[in-house]
């Protein structure tokens, strides 16, 4: 069994889809933003259920989808404990390991590309695998000259740890620039320019003289990445001046925390949108008064086809929109959708339940329930 490896040209970015053959249950290790579509459709097409998203590290290159995927399949997120991506569901440690059916994926620390970078492990009929990221690449490793990387520490993770897997096991990086897609460890032991047969001093003398240009996406990668690529929401950590004002958005009006949304309903400025199916208002709770407009809908959560004419009627006197799904995806695809029909709409930063914590349980976080607003549960 191999891993399904698939390629965004942008960044050169591999991502990797892992699944058992029987339960279907399936993990994507490091997501692009700009892919989403595309990962949705393979997990369509190969009839997969995603249970988890997996980062090596906090990437510079590139957006990671992985909180758009858990918010279209109901997929946990995971990322490295050091890493700071405090939006991940669960934050793996050096040993920790992930289940989807039968399978198994090891978390391995390797620093030195940042100093939270993660490779795993995965060993399926009886052959290993390990994912690498920008730790190991095919003839390189990753750069350490900022996020917190380090020579010394990637020396180590390099020669110790991963060179310690054993020389048949195969390495799927996380980027490569050349087309090669995959090698082993023996391989990359004899031959890789940067390590193969060096000592610490040279390597470091290597890293060092790289002198390469940052990453064209690195101002607006690495925050993105740490809420998991939701950039429309800060989340738990709102400031103060969120609270007060709107946040200017790109394709629609702007982002309002949800005390703000719900001060202008109050004043008679807004119209509160809740664009949740109705089984979700149903079991997890509804805000009284809100204009009931699902943006998708069961079975097969497809578009409202009403949604154009009903948006319309809810903002009738030309009132502002403020819309809320569940943590901030739908309601984003809602205004502005809404903003393309001439109307003025709000996303509602963190939505009805905010981001999962530790535990994978939401509104602990974040989210209209958690900032004390009014809610009730039939």
């Amino acid at each position: 069994m191999k891993p399904l490896q698939l390629f965004d040209p942008a960044s050169s970015t591999y991502t990797y889809i892992l699944f058992d053959a029987d339960t279907r249950d399936a993990l994507l290790i490091d997501p692009v933003d700009d892919q989403l579509s595309r990962d949705l459709a393979a997990l369509r097409e190969h009839g997969l259920k995603l249970a988890w998203t997996v980062e090596t590290h906090a990437h510079a290159d590139h957006i990671t989808s992985a909180g758009l995927l858990a918010e279209h399949t109901g997929a946990k997120t995971a990322a490295p404990a050091g890493c700071g991506i405090g939006s991940a569901s669960v934050q793996l440690k050096d040993g920790d390991t992930l289940h989807f059916g039968a399978q198994v994926l090891t978390a391995r620390h390797t620093p030195g590309h940042t100093a939270g970078s993660m490779s795993f492990v995965w060993t399926a009929e009886g052959a290993k695998h390990v994912f690498t990221g920008d730790t190991l690449l095919i003839n390189g490793c990753g750069r350490t000259d900022f996020q917190s990387g380090s020579a010394e520490a990637l020396y180590h993770s390099l020669t110790q740890v991963l060179f310690a897997l054993g020389d048949d096991t195969t390495v799927w990086p996380g980027h490569d620039y050349q087309g090669r897609t995959h090698s082993t460890i023996g391989h990359e032991k004899s031959t890789n320019a940067r390590v193969a047969c060096k000592s610490l001093a040279e390597f470091v003398a290597i890293m060092d003289g790289l002198n390469l240009p940052q990453p064209k996406r690195i101002a607006e990668a690495v925050p993105a990445n740490l809420l998991s690529g939701l950039t429309a929401g800060l989340r738990h950590d709102m400031d103060g001046l969120l609270l007060s004002q709107a946040r200017p958005a790109q394709g629609y009006a702007g982002d309002v925390a949800a005390p703000l949304a719900w001060q202008w309903v109050q004043a008679g400025e807004a119209v509160l949108v809740d664009v949740r199916t109705d089984a979700e208002r149903e079991w997890v709770g509804f805000v009284p008064g809100a204009t009931a407009l699902a943006w998708k809908q069961w079975p097969g959560m497809t578009l409202n086809a009403q949604f154009d004419e009903a948006v319309r009627q809810a903002a009738a006197g030309g009132l502002k929109l403020v819309l809320l799904c569940r943590s901030g995806v739908r309601s984003i695809a809602a205004a502005k959708r809404a903003t393309e029909l001439g109307l003025e709409a709000y996303n509602i930063l963190e939505g009805f339940e905010g981001d999962p914590d530790g535990d994978a349980h939401r509104g602990r976080k974040g989210g209209w329930r958690f900032h004390g607003l009014p809610w009730r549960q039939n």
